[in-house]
């Protein structure tokens, strides 16, 4: 692996100053106006077209149609038009949609701020920051000092807030961590545990809340309650961003389960599992890894809770009452196991397993466990084999 510099994309966001929140609530509105003339014209073009078989409007061919409508507008400009019909183009083509969702400006239903803008639209003027004709202050300024940004938008938080988002690229430099491979179990109890016993405790940031967020939605205080949620969110966002960084820090190759909460938010769990964020947590994992040079690999955990990390014999505790078992032994081999524990390490010797079944080269020297257990899968395939012959 190479130790050169490399480059990556972070995004900077500062928090605007409220003395520029009504120039760009109304700037706001400018840019919905032109998504939804947008939404419409590409929708009418693609059914009039529809029988001839053509494409699509693409961000080009919105830029052209779009071309003089800055007279039409007071705040927002040409740059920042080109920019929303692009941005509306590739939405549309990731979607694979028709028509997208109308903008709304106001009602209970509206959208939340969005103004997009080019970086060379965008100026910084000592201490102060310049946009279509506005002056913006921002909080920690300082760190917009020797930086180059590209493409970056103003955005709206539910609170009201406002955002300054700019795409900056810094440098990464790829090295080689003090510790091999781990493996990651994904759950509630503990949010994650690893393979070396390392453990994320579930915060439970809803739960200690919910009081709190009751008794604001009960009075009526919509302001209060989206504050609250914004704590939340940043509490939980916090806790996984050291412990992904901690992680990434350590270990060469990161193995991850692949539970999703797509099923289990159905459930009454799912208060939950939504304050665990587990896709936030892997794409943390993932992106921070890829900017330090690290491997990280998302395998399948089934029954890796059930299965004994020594032996590899399904002994376990099964089935939704076995949920509340926490530690139990193999009655196989007569080792004890932590539930949390035994299962990040099936989950990172299953990563093992796969990695020799393609012929490379194992992510390092096996123990007798994983051994064991390498052996136990194999030896389910050739009976497999049999049975079928």
């Amino acid at each position: 692996m190479s130790n050169g510099p490399l480059s990556a994309i972070r995004v900077l966001r500062l928090k605007v100053r409220a003395e520029s929140h009504a120039w760009l609530n109304s700037a706001a509105v400018e840019v919905n106006q032109v998504w939804n003339w947008a939404n419409a014209t590409s929708a009418d073009a693609a059914d009039r077209n529809r029988r001839a078989n053509a494409k699509f409007l693409s961000g080009f061919d919105l830029c052209n149609l779009s071309a003089g409508a800055t007279e039409y507008f007071e705040r927002i400009g040409a740059a920042t038009i080109q920019r929303i019909c692009c941005e509306y183009a590739l939405k549309r083509r990731a979607a694979k949609r028709v028509r997208l969702r109308w903008r709304a400006s106001r009602g209970a239903r509206r959208s939340l701020g969005w103004v997009p803008f080019k970086a060379a639209t965008l100026k910084r003027k000592g201490n102060v920051l310049r946009f279509c004709g506005k002056t913006f202050r921002v909080f920690e300024r300082e760190r917009l000092f020797g930086v180059k940004w590209r493409d970056g938008c103003f955005a709206q938080d539910a609170v009201g807030d406002w955002w300054l988002c700019l795409p900056t690229i810094v440098a990464a430099e790829q090295t080689v961590a003090p510790r091999d491979a781990i493996g990651i179990d994904l759950g509630l109890k503990d949010i994650a545990v690893t393979s070396d016993g390392e453990r994320l405790g579930a915060g439970r940031w809803t739960h200690g809340n919910a009081e709190r967020l009751a008794n604001a939605q009960r009075r009526g205080h919509k302001r209060q309650a989206k504050l609250i949620h914004r704590k939340i969110k940043r509490c939980r966002t916090d806790a996984l961003h050291k412990f992904s960084r901690s992680i990434v820090e350590r270990y060469q190759t990161i193995i991850v389960g692949d539970v999703s909460s797509s099923k289990l938010v159905k459930t009454r769990m799912a208060k939950s599992v939504l304050d665990a964020s587990w896709s936030m947590l892997k794409a943390q994992l993932q992106y921070k890894g890829e900017h330090a040079g690290r491997s990280v690999e998302v395998v399948s955990e089934r029954n890796t809770s059930r299965t004994c990390s020594s032996c590899g014999s399904l002994s376990g505790p099964k089935g939704v009452n076995g949920l509340r078992v926490r530690e139990w032994t193999c009655c196989e081999c007569g080792d004890s196991h932590d539930r949390d524990v035994n299962a990040a390490r099936n989950i990172l010797s299953r990563a093992k397993v796969l990695a020799s079944v393609r012929g490379n080269e194992s992510l390092h020297a096996s123990t007798p466990a994983e051994q064991a257990a390498a052996s136990a899968v194999a030896r389910h395939g050739q009976e497999a084999q049999h049975a079928m012959a």
